[in-house]
């Protein structure tokens, strides 16, 4: 009894399939369809009655009208107004042999008994199927079935046909194992991830640094003390969180834990401070807190309670800025007016054209504090804006700043030029106007040059008598070399001149110089491997004080 059950079974199976493969056809066809075309063949030659899903509202419709509505189409096409059976596909005056489901088609008809036509004769294979016409064309083929294995006499399946099954079972048994061995693993993979994932909407990049970093030279600058010439191995490890929410806003979240000092004291001044300086004990601490709301295709916005910056709205054109894969020195990175201020703050980036951006940031360091001379508006702060340019072969940005320092907190120049330009006015309240621009050339993917320019005017708030000046100035040029020898490679020689106060109180006579070169070498997409050096000349911008070196190795881990 069994054995007749099956083979009853593999009797009807090519009709089951045949039925499936002209039904996705007809709707496949459909979708290629143009609109004009869609609504050629959807027109005055479909009978209204058929087009059951107009009938009654999707919404409206029972169960026990959608039967209705099934048994009603079958009707059409098989009782008094439709054409009935076909026992021949040249009866459908539309099916040509040219088409590309002609073979199926033929089968389903002439060998099963399984498809009616319309009462003109046609099958309109192109016309777009409903889901009602489905269940009852389906429904028609299972009757069609249903009598064909009650009878059990028609010589559906040859014994060349079985043969061939066999045949391809055995010579593709291994082929099945396989996949099917395939599918159980990455299906437990599958189950294993979703039960451990941390996060369907957050991911996790990290930036692991070891730096070999040693200082050298003769003694530091305004002091009889000798540079602290002492190699070291230290480490940065940053963990960011990327967050992404419906709408397209993220959230970053980023944990910092690192042993590198920054190398002001070991070399006597801010311009000897290294680019990937983090020093908390290898304790981790919340670095960055910041959010970004897309407001349709050209706005952005941005806030930030802890560690936003003005790198993360304004462009930076220099391919250097990378504390983790770029300079090596924090004066090389980028213009120092782009330090000004970071912390907390909010930031609005606005494309005018593809090429052009308009962006503006507002930060204060202290804006979580409730004290006199803190908090969002009431202490230090920098406003800036920004216009940049980025074409192929030039980039240009142009910006200028208002910032405010309390007496106890001034540090104009973000910890890059000389002590002086740092604080010109000896601790007095001070406000400034700043300008920046920088430049960037490409004149190949494999060479770039380029440079900033920044200034600024430096006003003493004071409480009565004659406010005091000062201007400070600095600059930088480079060539970069990306791909150099290897794809993913990037070498880069810099020369510049760190903060200097050019004019006013405290007016600085000499000049320093900084000239730094670094290679990256890529060694993976995971990992580089950049040495560096870079020298101040005259430190402190006074040509009494001996030269200092700083060299070191840095190796990047990225995953």
């Amino acid at each position: 009894m069994k054995s007749q059950i099956l083979w009853k079974s593999l009797l009807v199976t090519p009709a089951l399939l045949g039925t499936a493969l002209v039904v996705s056809a007809n709707a496949y066809a459909a979708s290629t369809l143009s609109t004009e075309e869609s609504s050629q063949l959807q027109g005055t030659e479909i009978a209204p009655e058929l087009t059951v899903a107009q009938a009654v509202p999707t919404g409206e419709r029972t169960p026990t009208q959608a039967i209705e509505q099934i048994q009603r189409y079958n009707q059409d096409l098989t009782g008094e107004r439709g054409q009935g059976q076909v026992t021949s596909v040249s009866q459908l005056r539309d099916v040509q042999p040219t088409d590309w489901a002609f073979q199926a088609l033929q089968s389903l008809v002439e060998r099963y008994g399984c498809i009616a036509g319309y009462p003109d004769g046609t099958y309109r294979g192109n016309r777009a199927l409903t889901r009602f016409e489905f269940a009852a064309g389906l429904n028609a083929c299972l009757d069609r079935i249903n009598e064909l294995i009650a009878a059990a006499t028609a010589d559906l399946l040859t014994r060349d046909d079985l043969t061939t099954l066999l045949r391809l079972q055995e010579e593709f048994a291994a082929e099945l194992a396989t996949l099917r061995g395939r599918v159980d693993a990455l299906e437990a993979r599958t189950a294993e991830l979703e039960a451990n994932q941390f996060s369907t909407t957050t991911k996790l990049n990290a930036e692991v640094i070891f730096a070999v970093i040693n200082a050298f030279g003769d003694e530091k600058p305004n002091s009889d003390e000798d540079i602290d010439s002492i190699t070291t191995l230290s480490s940065r490890v940053r963990l960011n969180f990327d967050t992404t929410f419906p709408g397209g806003s993220t959230m970053r979240t980023r944990l910092q834990a690192g042993s590198i000092d920054n190398y002001e004291d070991p070399t006597g001044t801010q311009m000897g401070r290294i680019g990937y300086g983090a020093d908390s004990e290898n304790d981790f601490v919340l670095d960055v807190l910041s959010y970004r709301l897309p407001v349709g295709d050209k706005l952005a916005l941005w806030a930030g309670a802890a560690g936003l910056e003005a790198e993360d709205v304004h462009p930076i054109l220099a391919p250097a800025n990378s504390s983790g894969s770029g300079a090596v020195s924090r004066f090389g990175q980028r213009n120092p007016v782009n330090r000004l201020g970071d912390g907390i703050g909010f930031g609005v980036d606005y494309a005018l054209t593809d090429n052009i951006r308009i962006t503006a940031t507002y930060f204060t360091e202290n804006g979580n504090e409730p004290t006199q001379e803190n908090g969002l508006f009431n202490g230090q702060y920098q406003a800036m804006g920004q216009i940049t340019y980025e074409g192929d072969f030039l980039g240009l940005g142009v910006s200028y700043a208002r910032t405010y320092h309390p007496g106890a907190d001034v540090n104009l120049t973000g910890s890059t030029g000389s002590s002086v330009a740092s604080d010109p006015l000896d601790g007095a309240d001070t406000s400034a106007n700043v300008l920046g621009a920088q430049a960037n050339l490409r004149f190949s993917d494999r060479f770039i040059v380029g440079g900033w320019w920044g200034w600024w005017d430096v006003i003493e708030q004071a409480r009565g008598g004659d406010d005091r000046h000062s201007g400070i100035q600095n600059w930088m040029g480079y060539v970069m070399f990306p791909d150099l020898f290897a794809q993913g490679n990037l070498g880069g020689v810099l020369v510049g001149m760190p903060p200097k106060v050019v004019g006013g109180t405290n007016t600085e006579d000499d000049t320093s110089l900084h000239i730094e070169g670094f290679y990256r070498l890529r060694v993976s997409d995971n990992i580089s491997i950049t040495p560096g050096l870079y020298v101040i000349l005259n430190p402190e911008h006074d040509d009494d004080n001996d030269t200092v070196f700083v060299g070191t190795i840095r190796t990047t881990f990225k995953f």
